[in-house]
């Protein structure tokens, strides 16, 4: 189906590739869909619900037929779409949708049925009976979702991130965004122009048709190819600008090495975030169907597609070709087929008084296409004229045009809603809808290519102007300026199913159907028929459908509106979002400067957040992990032990505003807190449940020091940055995460002091360094960090240093604590150690709980407003009733508590309606010679001394236990403040 001598393919560069198992060949420049149309192939696909035969409709990102799935090695990416594919040497793509072949689908029998399976047949049919949801509806419908499938093997593939900062962003090279680009970046502004495409051009590519007297095509490569020499423009090809965020931010994929039979460390795709001053949306528009019967043969395409494949890849879809439409556009496409070669057999305009600018072509003003012949392709069309005449006409490929819309979806990001123009029966963007962004060309309505380039050139000069820049308007080429007609036609009346949405299979009786069942809102019906939910998201649908509907409703379409358009503009792979977070990038290891001393040690470590962290260290003649965990237990409790405690987060505070802000932050008060000193604090989510706790030390008069948890650091810093934004914009305060900047290491048990003093350069007592005292020291004139708390319950410091000097005064500090009977203790001891002391982690501070159930109420200050005070003092959060938190220990010697394990009352049976609470966390402690756990009991507080019922069913474990303060050790505190 090659046209001799037409196209701007290479062919002298034949490709071999191959689709279902079957070999063929094209050329340098195709696309999938072309060469497999040139190869005489229109059946691609298959629909959605139905399984219906689906040829290409379109010639660009917005086609929802054509989807494939592409083969690499072990490798396949689903959901490709044809029309974007590149063609490359050894290409390997394979239908979807289909069992167990395209051409003989079993499925297709869903089409039989399809007087079952109307608009909502999925809220009606599956309510009843209510037995029948888990067994059988729930499993058949999650084995019938989605088109493609993956390979299931991992992903070996590369996927990168990046950022850009310009002046002026373009989005779209066609004729509108060239001109933008030149013009902007001829007044010295910061260009980025970026397209989809695998050349700038945009329609250009596609029509035949003059621009300063040379082919237009050839006329965009030449101004694409000046841009290229300029050294402040930036050209990105194949890159689709997918999203409009805040602050001139917007999203862009991409394509590296999709064209390319990969090989390599080349991405695949990479992420941009583009950040620009400026924008110029000229992203054009996309052409719209007319609904009639069988209008979703293989054969049956966008006027504007056919054009694109017989003038860019020179193939035909059809040996004989006719154009239905309802604009002047639509004559061009006959026009142009007729001038390669084609038997264009009509040219059928709904207007009755249209004229023929297509030339010596059979030409039907005033008739419509009622129905389109076939099954596996297009056979032929019926067409209906004025006065009920009726011809049947042998038509192999049907180009059909309802007019353009224009692309508006990324005006529309931020929230803003087009606004209807009736002389184009289209949307346009609302001016201002995107801070920054200004829309030119095709995007805001204007259809002629001189128009486009007008528009565009004065788009970029402003927004460069805009931006202070010297304007500089290019001298404006010569190019036509045909005037846009066309009289609105959305679908043609008759019998039969007449397609809106060809992926999904929605049709105009479904969108009557749910306006007539009352779902008359536009996105009620949305969801109600799928239309526009399939991979295109309703790009060639939408605003026929929205018409259908407005009609059926008795209602204008400015009234009806549009559905909401959102992120991503086309499919992004997730893995080309989540760029870096792939394998050790998804969870990446996090070393402390300890983690080589302690691997030398045998320690195995465990994650912890992201860090890896010591479980114990086992020393020789000790056969279990309980045996090293007692034994480092007993060790801070009797003499002196290390802990790297580098991991929890620690941000950095400064303003003279920062007391006033910690007390909104925190519910207790730090804003009275003096230098020098640390105190506790907790801190609510604005629900009133708690966050997370933590020290803060106060090192001068406008610096401080936050600590957080392991888990939770980055979800505080977020949290920070959230308050201040939102509440305390005004506030004096700046902070930033130190975490990996300082390593810290807890000096814990009586002998702690003593082991410090032999290695600060002046030695520390109680009364220079209190409990909760911090300040500036010093080793071997190193400068340090001091603090005086304690999450053993002992006398314990905290000794913090930069980063550099970490492994080394590990190693001096564990060395010190040997020579005094004591050594490294790692995280089980940790554990136990907090647990003996009722200290919470987010064991227990796990995002359900309040300050009320963890016994902290009064730390909620009176005097002050705080993040989450308000929410945390509704009465349904503060009653006695609720899960509180208690010590527990089995009341028989040497049983053991689990952790996860269900409370209930002594004697009742353990089943849900009757559970009391849970245990969060669990230890031997060998300081007390039992298992102690904590966890959270109903009305907890007032039953100390009580005995429960607790059951694993998991693990088969039922035993009792006994009630009591979570502080089992120590519990005046002397030990820590002694």
């Amino acid at each position: 189906m090659r046209i001799d001598g037409q196209g701007r393919i290479d062919r002298s560069k034949p490709l071999s590739f191959s689709f279902d198992g079957k070999a063929y060949s094209g050329f340098a420049g195709d696309t999938l869909a072309s060469a497999l149309m040139g190869e005489g192939v229109r059946l691609m696909g298959r629909s959605f619900k139905y399984h219906r035969p689906r040829g290409v409709l379109t010639a660009g990102s917005e086609e929802p037929n054509a989807l494939v799935t592409i083969q690499r090695a072990k490798d396949q990416d689903p959901n490709t779409r044809a029309t974007v594919q590149e063609l490359y040497d050894g290409l390997k793509a394979v239908s979807q949708n289909r069992w167990p072949s395209l051409d003989f689908d079993m499925l297709s029998v869903n089409n039989l049925a399809a007087p079952f399976f109307g608009a909502g047949f999925y809220y009606k049919t599956f309510m009843w009976p209510k037995s029948f949801w888990e067994k059988i509806y729930e499993p058949m419908i999650r084995r019938a979702a989605g088109l493609g499938a993956l390979s299931g093997e991992h992903n070996r593939d590369r996927y990168e991130k990046a950022f850009a900062f310009c002046d002026v962003l373009v989005i779209g090279g066609g004729p509108a965004g060239l001109m933008a680009a030149l013009a902007a970046a001829r007044t010295g502004a910061e260009v980025i122009l970026a397209d989809e495409g695998c050349d700038f051009g945009g329609r250009l590519e596609a029509e035949e048709e003059e621009i300063d007297y040379e082919p237009a095509h050839a006329w965009a490569l030449s101004l694409a190819a000046e841009l290229a020499t300029m050294p402040n423009v930036r050209l990105m090809r194949r890159t689709t600008v997918t999203g409009a965020y805040d602050d001139g931010t917007y999203g862009a994929l991409e394509r590296v090495t999709q064209h390319l039979d990969r090989s390599g460390d080349a991405p695949v795709e990479c992420f941009w975030r583009i950040v620009s001053k400026r924008t110029v949306l000229c992203a054009g528009a996309l052409e719209r169907h007319i609904a009639f019967r069988d209008n979703d043969r293989p054969g049956v395409m966008m006027a504007g597609a056919l054009r694109a494949y017989i003038n860019r890849w020179g193939v035909a879809p059809g040996e004989k070709v006719a154009v239905f439409g309802n604009n002047d556009d639509a004559h061009r496409t006959a026009r142009d087929a007729q001038a390669a070669g084609l038997d264009v057999i009509a040219l059928i305009d709904s207007r009755h008084d249209a004229e023929n600018l297509a030339g010596d072509v059979p030409f039907y003003p005033g008739w419509q296409v009622r129905r389109g012949l076939g099954m596996k392709e297009l056979e032929g069309i019926d067409m209906v004229g004025p006065h009920g005449a009726y011809k049947r006409l042998p038509v192999k490929a049907l180009g059909v045009s309802g007019g353009w819309n224009p692309s508006v979806h990324l005006t529309c990001h931020l929230n803003g809603r087009p606004v209807w123009d009736d002389r184009i029966a289209a949307f346009v963007p609302r001016e201002g809808a995107v801070p920054g962004m200004t829309v030119a060309g095709a995007a805001r309505g204007v259809f002629s290519t001189g128009g486009c380039l007008r528009d565009g050139a004065e788009a970029g000069t402003a927004a460069a102007e805009a931006l202070g820049f010297a304007p500089s308007m290019p001298m404006l080429p010569v190019a036509e300026e045909t005037e846009y007609r066309l009289r609105r036609l959305w679908a043609v009346p008759g019998k039969g199913r007449a397609w809106l949405d060809f992926q999904n299979d929605v049709t105009v009786k479904d969108v009557k159907q749910a306006a007539a069942e009352n779902y008359a809102s536009v996105e009620h019906m949305k969801r109600y028929t799928t239309q526009g939910m399939a991979t295109d998201q309703g790009k060639s649908s939408n605003v026929s459908a929205l018409a259908v509907l407005a009609d059926a409703t008795g209602r204008g379409i400015p009234e009806t509106g549009t559905t909401t358009f959102r992120p991503p503009y086309v499919p992004v792979s997730i893995a080309g979002m989540g760029a870096g977070a792939q394998g050790d990038g998804f969870a990446p290891q996090r070393f402390t400067t300890s983690h080589e001393g302690s691997v030398l040690r045998g320690a195995p470590m465990v994650e912890a957040g992201l860090w890896y962290r010591p479980s114990y260290f086992p020393k020789s003649g000790e056969d279990t992990w309980r045996e090293s965990c007692d034994r480092e237990v007993r060790m801070v409790r009797g003499t002196v032990g290390i802990c790297d405690v580098s991991t929890l987060g620690k941000i950095d505070l400064q303003g003279r505003d920062v007391g006033a802000f910690l007390d909104f932050v925190y519910t207790n008060t730090f804003s009275t807190l003096k230098p020098g000193r640390v105190r506790y604090g907790l801190m609510l989510r604005e629900d009133g449940h708690v966050m997370d706790d933590g020290t803060t030390a106060r090192l001068s008069d406008n610096q401080w020091v936050m600590t957080t948890t392991t888990a939770a650091a980055g979800l505080v810093m977020k949290h920070l940055d959230w308050v201040k934004q939102a509440y305390c914009r005004e506030m004096d305060v700046r902070f930033v995460s130190v975490t990996e900047q300082w390593a810290q290491f807890a000096v814990a048990g009586p002998k702690a002091r003593e082991l410090l003093n032999d290695v600060l350069d002046a030695p520390i007592d109680d009364e220079r360094f209190p409990f909760m005292q911090c300040g500036p020291v010093s080793l071997g004139g190193i400068g340090a960090r001091l603090f005086r708390i304690s999450f053993s319950g002992e006398h314990a410091y905290e000794i913090a240093v930069p980063a550099r000097y970490g492994a080394s005064l590990y190693e001096v500090l564990v060395g010190r604590a040997e020579a005094l009977g004591g050594g490294a203790y790692g995280m089980e001891a940790l554990n136990v150690l907090r647990i003996e002391k009722g200290h919470i982690t987010h064991a227990e501070i796990h995002g359900r709980v309040t300050a009320f159930d963890i016994g902290f109420a009064r730390m909620v200050s009176a005097k002050k407003d705080c993040i989450g005070k308000e929410l945390a003092a509704r009465p349904g959060l503060v009653e006695d009733g609720r899960e509180q938190l208690v010590g527990l220990r089995p009341v028989k010697t040497g049983a053991q508590l689990t952790a996860g394990a269900h409370l209930f009352n002594e004697g009742a049976e353990p089943v849900r309606v009757n559970d009391q609470g849970y245990i969060t966390s669990v230890g031997f402690s060998p300081t007390l010679g039992t298992y102690l756990g904590l966890g959270f009991l109903r009305n907890g507080r007032a039953r100390h001394g009580e005995t429960v019922r607790m059951v694993d069913h998991l693990r088969g474990v039922d035993m009792l236990c006994l009630v009591g303060d979570p502080v089992a050790h120590d519990p005046d505190g002397g030990r820590m403040r002694g």
